[in-house]
């Protein structure tokens, strides 16, 4: 090792602080001694490569952080502890996210060692702080429309959320977190950016969840971290980044276009008038009328579904979409809420998209575990270019948890 045991054991001490965790807590997750742990901290005792490799993981660094020069930004998980209280109180919570914080790092790690950028390829785009609750809806609404033209996505329903933030140099993962967390953004010089969800959420949700925190990515890069939960969901930021989701996801020209071929967005009374060449210069001219009556036209609880099946979003997603556009009045919302059952059951019983489980017809082309695979591949690329050796990918398997023997086989035949 390139750095004494006295300043390494400092460097650990440091690290386990940040994280919230005590002695007793890091023995008991390592399976050693509570002495051990204070005699590496003091310096007193020597750390195994593999030892080193379980204190990495489970604070969320890499070996060469911990044992190189510590950067001078302010460590994530302190900030993380700041907004909110879940990372001092459970120890859960700190240990998947240090493990994905861990994977990110070392994603960082092999693009620069392959030469790949890791640059954002998303805009940032520069808003004021919404001063209220409707200048935060305008300008997440703003954002997706022109987000929406710039991947080209047009007015269709959204791919797997994960891939396309991936496709924007944005690492993307479920995680395991408190039921209250729907997700989080976190941005630091060591990994880049990252977005995680809670992966214990219906699929619907976790689809609003990439697209709401996607939002932080595109619109608070001025922020080390954010944390979407129940407790700050009135905060104009985050009200500004569902207003982003529910436009990214249910874009209003393709509301319109699909209500419109069910009949339901037509006026009560067509009139057309056809143009003929031959009748130039005369009165004669084509014209068709028709009434349509007004029941026609509502808007039911079967419409919605469809659009729920079509968009991958939520019932309720989707109601109070309709009602942000005009196209249900207050009243008519009621209505359709108190249906959500009903609607879901007709789901259950033509085996379609099953919001409540998750298993439905590809279901799986919409919710893809894309990090440990992309990080998985940058390992393979990198040591086919012989730029890390076996011990290398031997640690890396354990920050990805898969069996070293696994990612050998997979890397020695690329």
């Amino acid at each position: 090792m390139s750095i004494n045991t006295s300043s390494l054991g400092r460097r650990l001490k440091e690290a386990r602080k940040n994280c919230g965790l005590t002695q007793q807590q890091v023995a008991d997750e390592l399976g050693i001694q509570r002495t051990a742990v204070v005699n590496i901290e003091s310096g007193e005792r020597a750390l195994s490569t593999l030892e080193l490799t379980k204190f990495a993981r489970l604070y969320g660094r890499t070996i060469s952080e911990l044992l190189n020069e510590p950067a001078t930004d302010e460590d994530i998980f302190v900030v993380l502890h700041r907004l909110d209280e879940e990372f001092s109180e459970d120890s859960e919570v700190h240990r998947e996210v240090n493990n994905h914080v861990a994977i990110c790092r070392e994603g960082h790690d092999l693009k620069e060692l392959l030469g790949i950028s890791n640059e954002d390829s998303s805009p940032e785009y520069l808003m004021p702080e919404p001063e209220s609750t409707i200048e935060a809806v305008e300008q997440g609404a703003e954002v997706a429309t022109q987000e929406r033209r710039r991947l080209s996505l047009g007015s269709n329903p959204l791919p797997d959320l994960a891939k396309l933030i991936a496709s924007q140099g944005i690492w993307a993962a479920k995680a395991v977190l408190p039921d209250e967390m729907s997700g989080m953004f976190l941005l630091h010089p060591t990994f880049g950016s990252a977005i995680l969800i809670n992966q214990d959420h219906p699929l619907s949700r976790r689809r609003f969840s990439f697209a709401h925190e996607y939002a932080h990515a595109l619109l608070d890069r001025n922020t080390t971290a954010t944390v979407s939960s129940s407790k700050n969901r009135k905060d104009l930021r985050e009200v500004r980044a569902n207003a982003f989701a529910a436009s990214f996801l249910l874009p209003a020209e393709g509301i319109h276009s699909f209500l419109l071929h069910r009949r339901k967005t037509v006026p009560s009374r067509i009139e057309q008038i056809v143009y003929d060449p031959m009748a130039h210069g005369t009165d004669e001219f084509v014209e068709a009328k028709q009434r349509v009556k007004a029941s026609n036209s509502k808007i039911t609880y079967q419409d919605v579904a469809s659009l729920m099946y079509y968009f991958r979003t939520s019932y309720q997603a989707t109601c109070y979409r309709l009602k942000s556009l005009e196209l249900v009045n207050k009243d008519e919302l009621t209505e359709l809420l108190e249906k959500e059952d009903v609607a879901k059951t007709a789901f259950k019983v033509l085996k379609l998209f099953d919001d409540a489980t998750t298993e439905g017809e590809n279901d799986s082309q919409f919710d893809q575990d894309v990090l440990r695979l992309q990080v998985l591949n940058l390992a393979v690329e990198a040591y086919r270019r012989e730029e890390v050796s076996r011990g290398r990918l031997r640690d890396l398997s354990s920050v990805l948890g898969i069996k070293s023997g696994d990612l050998l086989k997979l890397a020695e035949a690329a």
